[in-house]
């Protein structure tokens, strides 16, 4: 049993307004999000942590769209992995597989959810990945370049990730026993001395972080709609 915890407590300071409610192709950021693990087969529920003060606007948001995966919408922490751990504490005993994933990539689709789970069930650890092609240079505090990074084997971390749940639990407990801070639950597996799969993906699933990224995703998700005739 595969649940997916969609992580949706951000404060969106750089948008200045709640970015996940707002509207790209008719709908809000998170019901584009929550669909595509509706749709993925690999799916059998999903659980979103959220903001305490958004928790009706999500809840609004799953009712219009008859979301039936849905079984909880939870309350988050402060920092985006107490909100992760809020989804753990609340996963059925059943679930022997979590996906964790950002709210705010509402671009991911089905088939990129069940190849994550695919590899997962292989190598009880797996992420969505994209190769790092640009150049990349380090700089000091001033912004002056210092010098370069090699991108050879660079990868950057997609969502979702998907593990094992005892995997993911007891990488949890040790972040928290040791009081670290991590931003992908990839980072807390690693520490365990796993190894993760990879999964690449070679279409878009950015996260929606500045104003411009919303037109960019109503453009992608209308061409998904509508595919240009050749």
């Amino acid at each position: 049993m595969l649940t997916a915890i969609i992580v949706a407590g951000g404060d969106s300071r750089r948008m200045g307004f709640d970015k996940l409610l707002a509207r790209i192709a008719g709908k809000p950021v998170i019901a584009h999000t929550i669909r595509a693990f509706e749709h993925a087969k690999s799916v059998d529920e999903v659980v979103v942590v959220g903001r305490a003060d958004r928790l009706d606007e999500i809840e609004a948001a799953v009712r219009d769209e008859k979301f039936a995966k849905v079984r909880s919408i939870i309350p988050g922490g402060k920092r985006r992995q107490d909100s992760v751990q809020a989804g753990l504490n609340a996963l059925e005993p059943g679930a022997r597989y979590v996906a964790v994933h950002d709210a705010a990539r509402p671009l991911i689709t089905p088939e990129q959810i069940d190849r994550v789970f695919q590899e997962c069930m292989t190598f009880d650890a797996a992420s969505l990945a994209e190769p790092v092609n640009d150049t990349l240079k380090r700089a000091d505090g001033d912004l002056r370049v210092t010098d370069s990074v090699d991108r050879e084997h660079l990868y950057a971390m997609q969502t979702p990730q998907i593990f094992e749940r005892q995997l993911l639990e007891k990488a949890y407990h040790a972040v928290y026993a040791e009081d670290l801070s991590i931003t992908v639950e990839v980072s807390a597996v690693e520490r365990l001395g796993r190894r993760v799969a990879l999964v690449l993906n070679d279409d878009f699933n950015f996260k929606i972080t500045y104003r411009r990224d919303l037109p960019l995703a109503e453009v992608v998700l209308q061409q998904r709609e509508n595919p240009p005739q050749h």
